[in-house]
């Protein structure tokens, strides 16, 4: 039962994540900041958007840590793990793409950002776990 509790964790994190991110795309694509998919933006703009798809990939994985029935750190790395094989192939798929997708280091940030986003997300619920008392954690489990 506790695999099921743990692969439901990291799905959690990740729709989390792509949600989240999918949305401030579609958002900004309607509000006319950002350009359609498959037009280059600006590095202002791709700035922007590894900025909030780091603080997102962040909440994932932090979601991934609260949901984990045990380890959370341990399940915000597996995320981590999956968002970089993730990156690396949409690497793949765009790097000789640059008039579509925008220049290589877009890509390659998101890449050497998702460990440490999950990381991040993965600490953050380890520090609330250790200021909450033995007693509530062992009941919380239950």
């Amino acid at each position: 039962m506790n695999i099921l509790k743990s692969v439901g964790a990291v799905v959690a994190g990740a729709v989390v994540g792509v949600i989240l991110s999918i949305g401030t795309d579609e958002a900004l694509v309607k509000a006319g900041i950002f350009t359609p998919i498959g037009k280059p933006m600006s590095d202002s703009l791709l700035l922007l958007a590894t900025l909030y798809r780091s603080v997102y990939g962040v909440l994932g994985s932090y979601v991934t840590a609260r949901l984990a029935p045990s380890r959370p750190m341990r399940h915000a790395m597996i995320l981590g793990a999956i968002g970089t094989a993730v990156s690396v192939a949409g690497l793949v798929v765009t790097w000789n793409r640059v008039a579509e997708f925008g220049p290589h280091w877009y890509p390659l940030a998101l890449v050497v950002l998702a460990m440490p986003q999950s990381w991040l997300g993965g600490q953050i619920r380890v520090r609330q776990l250790r200021t909450v008392p033995l007693q509530a954690r062992i009941s919380a489990n239950s």
